[in-house]
């Protein structure tokens, strides 16, 4: 039923490429801390950038949990379901780190999105994976869905917000510049965008 590859190529990064919706999780290192699992959208937002080596905008949001999460310890896991055509789930367990504004790697991490524009969506960072290991499984209990349009909501949200704004709009919110269980998350003020 499941298989493990050693890179993601051919079939396998067709398919992660061609759904429009996938799954983070990570956890502290803390026994009792926060599990966090979390779902990305939006058309353009992902790449994969080798055969080992997968990007994601990280969007304004309510919370920061994958950040703080990956600047604690970097495990992450990403995964994919098939809710159209045959059934298939592909997960990625591997190392993470969030790639802030003001890191000299953003900019060139940027143009690997040119599909969207990040500044209707309060980009804070880029999450950067490298993967370990690479599983897929049968799905078939994964429910037939039909994906119809991205919403347009978030961009409308975010799209007045200046950086002053949006940091100021962070800073109102309990858990962004820290996680739940208190660890450190975006860093704030938002250092100025260049996109």
């Amino acid at each position: 039923m499941g298989k493990t590859y050693e890179r993601i190529d051919g079939r396998l990064r067709t398919f992660i490429e061609e759904q429009p919706l996938f799954f983070t999780a990570t956890a502290p290192l803390s026994a009792d801390g926060t599990v966090n699992l979390s779902p990305k959208g939006l058309k353009g937002s992902f790449v994969i950038l080798d055969e080992l080596t997968l990007a994601y905008l990280d969007f304004a949001g309510s919370n920061a949990e994958t950040v703080a999460h990956l600047r604690e310890n970097g495990r992450i896991t990403l995964m994919w379901c098939a809710f159209q055509g045959p059934p298939n789930i592909v997960r990625v367990h591997g190392r993470g780190e969030a790639v802030f504004r003001d890191d000299p790697r953003f900019q060139e991490l940027l143009g690997h999105f040119p599909d969207i524009d990040p500044s209707l969506h309060g980009l804070r960072a880029i999450i950067l994976v490298r993967a370990d290991h690479i599983r897929d499984s049968c799905g078939y209990a994964v429910p037939l869905m039909t994906y119809d349009e991205d919403r347009d909501l978030h961009g409308k949200r975010f799209a007045r917000e200046d950086d002053e704004s949006l940091s100021a709009y962070f800073a109102k919110k309990d858990y962004i510049a820290s996680s739940l269980d208190g660890l450190p998350g975006v860093p704030l003020p938002l250092p100025p965008s260049s996109f």
